[in-house]
């Protein structure tokens, strides 16, 4: 079905006449963009580590693509791969580069500057050497629980301390969001653990006796 937007011009913006509506589809938004001040600055001049191809492409999969504006699981105003438009359903007063829709490039674009401060929290908190594969795969899972949530996980002591073995099962914990298990987070971690072990010897074993492996709440600190 067509709509037909009526232009309308306040404060400088294209507004776009209220009462369309817009469709809700049940999907997470980025821990990373919803956790405000909790979020590292990118300083002045810093040069962000390139996100290999494969990171990418895992971070798209599962953000998904919707060229149009929309409203998440928690009713927040989303366009293209997650992108946060606000913090409030949408409503017909989005911008008009929103409101007409997203090209894949355009997408593309913006879901790599919502990136840049997970990035940058992988390469702040990681204090070893990370393969290409790693850093996408650190950078891909910190987007999604947010930068606090890596910084105090023990995923992150882990990957700090080498201990290469009992990585996989404390990714393996972050599959809750909102108290309960969220379509889509197992797969994404498992993927993840794929995309961070790409040309290195698979992790080995069980993992150590009385290791706390209970499920994590990507949406509170570990």
């Amino acid at each position: 079905m067509r709509l037909t937007m009526l232009p309308i011009v306040t404060c400088g913006w294209i507004l776009w006449a209220q009462g369309i509506n817009f469709p809700t589809i049940d999907r997470l938004a980025s821990g990373e963009l919803l956790s405000g001040g909790d979020r590292d600055l990118l300083p002045q001049g810093v040069k962000l580590r390139r996100i290999h191809p494969d990171g990418i492409k895992l971070t798209k999969q599962f953000e998904g693509w919707v060229p149009t504006l929309y409203n998440d699981s928690a009713k927040y105003c989303t366009i293209g791969y997650g992108h946060l438009v606000k913090r409030a359903p949408c409503d017909g007063t989005e911008r008009p580069m929103f409101a007409r829709g997203l090209t894949e490039p355009q997408g593309s674009d913006l879901l790599i500057r919502d990136m840049a401060t997970s990035q940058y929290a992988v390469m702040k908190s990681v204090t070893v050497s990370l393969t290409d594969g790693q850093f996408a795969a650190l950078t891909d899972f910190t987007f999604n629980v947010g930068s606090q949530n890596f910084r105090t996980s023990k995923l992150l002591k882990l990957v700090n301390a080498s201990e290469m073995d009992r990585i996989p099962w404390q990714f393996r914990r972050w599959v809750l969001a909102g108290g309960k298990p969220w379509p889509g987070l197992k797969r994404r971690r498992e993927l993840e653990i794929a995309v961070f072990f790409t040309g290195l010897p698979k992790p080995r074993g069980l993992p150590q006796p009385g290791e706390d492996l209970s499920p994590i709440d990507m949406q509170k600190d570990d």
